[in-house]
Formats: structure tokens, sequence, C-alpha cells
């Protein structure tokens, strides 16, 4: 399993965002992090930058997966139309 590392942006959204969808979405982390690379119908690779997004809902966490320290870095959580700026 995968650690979790949160970027001060992505700790602030999550403090923000209401609890019971801040829990939702720490769990579909949590679930990310057992299994990084394996199927996931909500993941997508990024486009032009590296990292990838997690869909959960409405809201997209932005990651990067380092292998070499097994660590997934969340990079973002935000709504879906202001996550990829």
């Amino acid at each position: 399993m995968y650690s979790i590392e949160y970027s001060r942006e992505a700790f602030k959204s999550l403090k923000a965002m209401p609890r019971n969808l801040a829990t939702t979405v720490r769990d579909k982390i949590e679930q990310l992090a057992a299994a990084p690379h394996g199927p996931n119908n909500n993941v997508k690779k990024l486009q032009g930058r590296p990292g990838y997004r997690l869909r959960v809902g409405d809201w997209r966490v932005i990651y990067e997966i380092h292998d070499d320290r097994l660590v997934v870095m969340i990079l973002a959580v935000a709504p879906r139309g202001g996550a990829y700026q």
C-alpha cells in the first residue's frame, strides 16, 4: 500500500468542503492508495502535464504517483470546472 501525501492546496480544499463530501473523497483516495495502478473506471491520465485525475462525483482529485518512494501525492481537490487550471 502506498502512503498518501497532501499538498497545502489540497489539504485546504478538503478542510473547506462539507464534512460528508470530504469523507467520501478521503475514502476514494484511500482506496486508490491501496492499488494505484489497478483498474479504476474513475481515473484517467492527464494530457499535457504529468499526473492523473480521480473523479468523485462533481469533484476532481489531481494526483501523481511516486513509485520510487511508494507515495501518492495529492496535488489538488477541486470542483469539476476549476480543477484543471
